[in-house]
């Protein structure tokens, strides 16, 4: 009977106690508000996700730049910068779509992200590849191409199958899939993608928590935990750095959806303040709190204001009707 591939790695009192504080945390980020409500803020954490994954790749560009390339503004910038970008955010609008179990959909993905980067988009490499410093050496061989598709089948036969929590499994999967390498280019932004296809398969929140960007504060040590984590022979050094990883990006997601939500209730407050019992259009309404911008007047206080049902509309079924208007409930 042929024997069940375990990863190398040691579940320590340690990892157990950054689990714990990781479950306590997703529980608060419950409780202060679902970022399924925020759009807003659903939608900075994705830029944030993409700009700091292409960034760990000497990718040039900005936030602001690729915010504006997100919004489908044009840019002065390198043309490869600009087309990652592009890539990486098809390839983050496929999250919730795609198996994090399935290799074909992980070909799929590495297609859209490295389209027009590199020849083999979406191919399993053919050449030996490594891992090299800045001053050229050596810093990891990647295993030979004939052992490529074997070790990939098992890691993700291995992640589908085992019972550990996912939050250590997806950690060993993202160190596992680094130590293969089983693209020619693109291996570290599929790695930390699928990190998080991973986890929120698990629980769908981890789609809009940006991991990238807490790695990309702490890119060194990054770097350092896959290499330590290699010379040992086991992923104990890479699972804590990326646990501990998950656990600031969770706790900063807490602050900022406090911060969001204290600020959107401020705005739904002065509506409240100036809105009546009887109907007001938007334009009386933006007049009395010294507004100008209808798309962010709906946008920021209309909407969630809805939402919350304090308000109701004169024509619920023509929202967007030149004759609606808008009366406290």
């Amino acid at each position: 009977m042929e024997e069940k591939y375990i990863p190398p790695y040691d579940i320590t009192d340690e990892m157990l106690e950054i689990v714990s504080q990781i479950m306590e945390n997703l529980g608060k980020l419950s409780n202060v508000n679902e970022l399924e409500r925020l759009p807003k803020l659903r939608r900075i954490n994705r830029i944030k996700s993409i700009y700091s994954s292409l960034a760990i790749e000497n990718n040039t560009l900005t936030m602001e730049q690729v915010t504006d390339i997100i919004d489908g503004k044009r840019i002065l910038g390198p043309q490869e910068d600009i087309l990652a970008v592009k890539n990486a955010n098809f390839a983050y609008k496929e999250l919730e779509n795609i198996n994090p179990f399935s290799i074909n959909d992980l070909l799929k993905i590495h297609k859209t992200m490295m389209n027009g980067l590199v020849l083999e988009a979406g191919q399993i490499r053919t050449k030996q590849v490594g891992v090299y410093n800045e001053k050229g050496d050596v810093v990891h061989m990647a295993p030979p191409t004939d052992m490529v598709n074997s070790l990939l089948a098992q890691l993700f036969s291995w992640v589908e199958n085992s019972s550990a929590n996912m939050l250590i499994k997806s950690c060993v999967f993202h160190y596992e899939f680094e130590f293969i390498h089983p693209f020619c280019d693109g291996n570290g932004r599929m790695g930390r993608f699928w990190q998080t296809a991973l986890l929120s398969k698990w629980k769908s929140i981890f789609a809009w928590i940006p991991i990238e960007s807490i790695i990309k504060d702490n890119q060194e040590s990054y770097y350092r935990a896959i290499t330590l984590s290699t010379s040992q022979g086991k992923s104990n050094i890479f699972i804590l750095f990326m646990l501990n990883c998950l656990n600031e990006a969770i706790q900063n997601i807490i602050n900022d959806t406090k911060n969001h939500v204290n600020h959107m209730n401020n705005q739904i407050t002065k509506l409240l303040e100036v809105i009546e019992f009887y109907p007001q259009s938007a334009v009386e309404l933006m007049q009395k709190l010294n507004l100008k911008s209808r798309i962010s007047f709906v946008q920021n206080y209309i909407k969630p204001a809805l939402e919350m049902g304090l308000i109701e509309m004169t024509e619920p079924d023509k929202p967007t009707s030149k004759n609606q208007k808008y009366y406290k409930k």
